[in-house]
Order: structure tokens, then sequence, then C-alpha cells
């Protein structure tokens, strides 16, 4: 047999251990890694700098089920409109909480937009 013909192993797979993580809004929480359970996350696929079609989109994922959504902060823009979706959702009384999926100018944006 060669590596691509080997059989393919089923049934649980081995958790990596992991540092427990809390992602919190306001009274929301939703713990991560450890031995905290699985949580479902979605990720937006808008501009991030497009407020309001961003924030519609994460009451739509937090409506069927996400527990913690993820966001692009690839620009300024994108960082400097997180705020405003945070506000929007509010607004809207979604209470999910939100992750900043940061791209390589991640240090840059976090030091002009903390």
């Amino acid at each position: 047999m060669t590596s691509t013909n080997l059989p393919i192993p089923s049934g649980p797979m081995a958790r990596r251990a992991s540092r427990r993580v809390l992602v919190q809004h306001g009274e929301r929480k939703v713990w991560i890694g450890g031995d905290a359970p699985v949580v479902v996350q979605s990720m937006t696929n808008t501009d991030t700098a497009d407020v309001i079609g961003t924030a519609i989109q994460i009451k739509e994922l937090a409506r069927a089920g996400s527990e913690m959504v993820r966001l692009t902060v690839d620009k300024p823009e994108a960082a400097a409109a997180v705020p405003a979706i945070r506000e929007q959702l509010d607004r809207m009384e979604v209470d999910v909480p939100l992750v900043g999926d940061f791209h390589y100018n991640g240090h840059i944006l976090l030091r002009d937009f903390p």
C-alpha cells in the first residue's frame, strides 16, 4: 500500500490540549479551548467596513445558532468599523460575542485601533 491507499482512520479524534479562553460581551460568556464544549461559530463574508451589512449578517448568524461570530479585520477601514458594528448590534439587541480575525498587519491595526 502506498500512502495514498492507506485506510482513513475513523472514530473520535484525540483532542489536543489547549488553554481555555473566555470570549465575552456583556453578560454573554463563551468559553473556548481547554475542556470547554464545542462552540458553534461562524464568520462573516461581508466587507467589515460595511457596518449595516455586517451587523445584519451577524444578527442572522446569531439567530441561526452561532454562539460567536468572527469578522475580518484586514484594513484600517475594517478596524475603524468594529465599534460601530458592536453599537449597531447592541441597538438590534444582538449580544453575540465578536472575534476579530486579523491578518498580516494585525499588530499595526491593534496599535492604531485599540
